[in-house]
């Protein structure tokens, strides 16, 4: 008789350096401590390492954070978080790693998954990690980060970007979206709303979602497109028209299309597919309904038109998403 694999968490290292920011540090403790599975243990070990033996690490701020580990942790990783930081040095100046640092990240094994938040890229480029690849920062370092790393295919736009064993992403709250995209992706949506929940966060922001919208909020006595969002999402299961929508708010399609667009980042057509994909998501892993029935419940009317949509955005057809998430990890924040 076979006995199960010993249950071990997945280990999350986060490498904390010099003039790094307190909230971006705190981000991967705040995400990855939070899922549990069915028999409510941790399914993340997070833990923080310096390049330097145990001791303290300045911030930008107006105290230092003590660090328990020295580089050495890197190597126990499953994945490795590099936050942003002030105190780059070469490696923000002239895209060169310190002897130091370099010696830190010569203990990650081969196959540890790496991930970056906002100026952390810059940790990832100089050590030749992302040469080729697509990644994101924040938007106003964007141009820099494509001069100092010519062979990075650099995105401004975009909150993450997902690349497999290496995801970006920009500053403060997209690192927040990277790491419960990084929960979803392991666990699924399930296990990442419940961890957004008990953060008080939004579920899921695409990876694509613009970075930077030009007018967040409506101008003042000017209507926005929040009504028509509601509405939409109330009946995802029914046909919705742009002219639906635009109906909602009293505005011409054009305009509706045009306010839509610089309040949330996306068109309205795409933004409903995202909602209908996330909705999906959800039924599958949490429900016995048929493939069918799911597709219908979505909104997109055949279970061919539903696998369509979820294999452009998961890579996955429904029936392997299903079986990869509803018999996994438990749905505990």
């Amino acid at each position: 008789m076979s006995r199960e694999p010993e249950f071990r968490p997945h280990r999350v290292v986060v490498l904390a350096m010099d003039g790094l920011l307190p909230f971006e540090l705190g981000i991967p403790h705040r995400i990855f401590d939070r899922p549990k599975d069915a028999a409510h243990r941790r399914l993340y070990e997070v833990v923080t390492c310096s390049i330097r033996p145990p001791g303290p690490v300045r911030t930008d701020s107006d105290f230092d954070v003590m660090v328990p580990n020295g580089p050495e942790a890197l190597a126990t990783a499953d994945t490795v978080i590099v936050p942003a930081s002030y105190e780059f040095g070469p490696v923000y100046e002239e895209g060169v790693l310190t002897p130091e640092l370099a010696a830190a990240l010569a203990h990650i094994r081969p196959g540890t998954r790496l991930a970056s938040i906002c100026t952390g890229v810059y940790v990832l480029a100089a050590a030749g990690y992302l040469d080729g690849r697509p990644a994101t920062t924040h938007w106003a370092d964007a141009e820099r980060l494509q001069r100092l790393f010519p062979r990075i295919k650099v995105d401004p736009d975009v909150l993450y970007v997902d690349d497999g064993d290496v995801l970006t992403s920009a500053g403060v709250a997209a690192g927040i979206d990277l790491c419960l995209h990084m929960v979803r992706r392991d666990h699924g949506t399930a296990v990442a709303n419940a961890v957004a929940r008990r953060t008080v966060v939004p579920p899921h922001r695409e990876g694509g979602q613009a970075q930077y919208i030009r007018r967040p909020l409506p101008e003042p006595q000017v209507s926005g497109t929040t009504t028509a969002r509601a509405w939409a999402l109330g009946r995802l299961h029914e046909p919705i028209q742009l002219r639906d929508m635009a109906e909602q708010e009293s505005m011409s399609v054009r305009t509706f299309t045009r306010r839509f667009r610089e309040e949330v980042g996306m068109s309205p057509g795409q933004w409903l597919t995202q909602q209908r994909v996330e909705h999906a998501r959800h039924l599958l892993e949490t429900t016995a309904l048929s493939v069918d029935q799911v597709a219908r419940d979505a909104g997109f009317g055949t279970a061919q038109s539903m696998r369509q949509h979820l294999q452009a955005a998961l890579g996955v057809t429904p029936t392997s998403y299903r079986r990869t998430f509803r018999t996994g990890s438990g749905i505990n924040g």
